[in-house]
């Protein structure tokens, strides 16, 4: 997926990761909200039977952003991975983000803070039916 323009304009640093260097570990704390800008990285969920790969991301594609939604506190919901080759990464502004988020409406920031329960009980869902061979 090619990057958004109006991605470029929230991006204030880049940083490489080499192949299987991590880059989100899950439960950790953090709200930064990341961006795929060359490669492909491997986003995991632990699971009793070892970690579980649920999706891989490339180019223009964000992550970062369900601990981002929930506010500061919130523990990473996946381990993020570099996958083969060198990975370039950008991180997006968050005070800038913060602040735009600030400006919406009551309603739609409800809505935006249901998303990511949303995609916590899908990844569980998913992560499940994997580990039982669904």
């Amino acid at each position: 997926m090619p990057i958004d323009p109006v991605v470029y304009n929230y991006i204030c640093s880049e940083m490489r990761y080499p192949a299987n260097a991590v880059i989100i570990e899950e439960g950790a704390k953090g709200d930064w909200v990341y961006v795929v800008l060359e490669g492909q990285v491997k986003v995991k969920k632990e699971t009793p039977k070892g970690f579980v790969v649920i999706d891989t991301l490339s180019e223009g594609e964000i992550f970062g952003e369900v601990a981002f939604l929930e506010g500061e506190g919130a523990g990473r919901s996946a381990t993020v991975m570099a996958a083969e080759g060198t990975v370039r990464i950008g991180i997006l502004d968050k005070e800038q983000l913060i602040k735009e988020y600030s400006l919406m409406s009551p309603t739609l920031k409800a809505i935006m803070r249901s998303l990511p329960i949303k995609v916590r009980e899908t990844t569980q869902r998913i992560c499940a039916a994997l580990v039982a061979g669904k």
